[in-house]
């Protein structure tokens, strides 16, 4: 090598300095880059297979983000994982993969919104109908010729229904159609979504890694997982056609964040059980939904396929004779509850919903303003008491 002396800015391009061979620590090195270097034309040439070892783009992953991907789907139970940049957009990734003109999807009527909103709004512009179901009464799926896709939630999004896996997978199975878990509540803890009970699991699960995975309520990620090479394979055409990248950082923090992952979920699952059976006492509640709760809609399902966890949302029902107004003084006289989506982060929030404007079909659930409450990790005797103290000042 020419030891000519060069211009800063090639030297810093070119520097000789290379790390040492052997270097080993136990977080996971971050590897930025967009350009993938070959060590020769031929090297350039080489097909490079899509097993999540080979490295042809930076948009296509780096050492940092196929490490998150294989950790992500041990996790999950799965043979393969694809990370995306947000939850919704693993749904997209989904249905564009599998879906093409002349297909049917089924949604739970209880279904994440945006999703909802894709199969009204989005999909029959590429010829794709949909049809909502009963996620509590497996019989009743209306299974056609033209389905092509079964969505599950489990829970639901905001009432947290939970639904009829093992009848739902089974009528599923037997007419040989796909099924695709939203496992964000589950997060690969409450259950394994691909072996919920012996020869019965989902196709792919899908996950927003921006909750439980991250942690810290600052990354949006998601991932789609399968135990299906050709599904796999499938789903990283489209992901490629898509063009969707991390920022290594963002994959950085989800790293730092999985060793804690199992202890923030089960302490956020049992301060929001104890909060959950609280307010079931409170005389201005007319139900509480929480899927552990004897009485709450889908209860036994929950015992018969993932009584191991809850997870930290539950959502209660004011009675009638509160208005909204009143309901929305009562989250803003909360003192430690954020006003904000998302959640599994470390601050509690409360969100009102309408949910007369987010169904089609007809659902267990009381008349009345809803709030659905994420718990974070503040003490549950400080939640709780500021709990109490916004239910008397805005509706004492």
């Amino acid at each position: 090598m020419s030891h000519k002396k060069r211009a800063i800015s090639t030297e810093q391009i070119h520097h000789p300095y290379q790390p040492p061979e052997g270097w080993s620590a136990h977080p996971v090195g971050v590897f930025k880059a967009s350009t993938v270097l070959f060590k020769d034309t031929a090297d350039l040439r080489q097909p490079r297979p899509r097993d999540g070892l080979s490295y042809r783009y930076g948009l296509h992953g780096t050492p940092t983000s196929y490490t998150l991907g294989a950790r992500l789907a041990t996790l999950e139970g799965a043979e393969h994982c694809l990370l995306t940049p947000s939850g919704l957009s693993a749904v997209t990734l989904v249905n564009l993969a599998l879906l093409q003109p002349g297909d049917e999807v089924l949604l739970p009527d209880n279904v994440y919104g945006q999703n909802r909103w894709m199969a009204v709004d989005y999909l029959p512009r590429l010829g794709i109908t949909h049809r909502f179901y009963d996620p509590l009464n497996a019989e009743a799926l209306p299974l056609s010729e033209k389905t092509k896709l079964v969505w599950l939630e489990a829970a639901g999004s905001i009432t947290l229904e939970f639904p009829d896996l093992l009848g739902l997978l089974g009528r599923c199975k037997a007419a040989g159609v796909l099924t695709a878990l939203d496992n964000t509540w589950g997060a690969g803890i409450a259950f394994n979504a691909f072996e919920i009970a012996p020869g019965m699991g989902v196709d792919i699960s899908v996950q927003a890694l921006t909750k439980y995975q991250s942690g810290g309520a600052d990354v949006l990620m998601g991932a789609v997982y399968t135990r299906d090479l050709a599904l796999r394979n499938q789903l990283d055409n489209c992901h490629e056609h898509l063009g969707y990248g991390l920022g290594q950082n963002d994959v950085e923090l989800v790293l730092r964040s999985l060793p804690t992952m199992e202890l923030r979920y089960r302490a956020q699952d049992l301060t929001t059980r104890a909060l959950a059976a609280w307010m079931q006492s409170r005389p201005e509640i007319a139900q509480v939904l929480h899927p552990a709760l004897p009485g709450s809609p889908g209860h036994q399902h929950w015992l018969e396929t993932s009584s191991a966890g809850a997870a930290c949302l539950f959502s209660v029902v004011f009675k009638p004779q509160y208005t909204q107004k009143q309901v929305d003084a009562f989250i803003d006289a909360l003192e430690l509850f954020g006003i904000g989506y998302s959640w599994a982060g470390p601050m509690s929030l409360a969100v009102p919903y309408n949910m007369s404007q987010s169904r089609s079909l007809t659902m267990p659930i009381a008349a009345g303003p809803l709030v659905r409450f994420a718990i974070g990790l503040e003490a549950q005797a400080d939640l709780r008491a500021d709990l109490e103290q916004a239910l008397e000042s805005a509706l004492g």
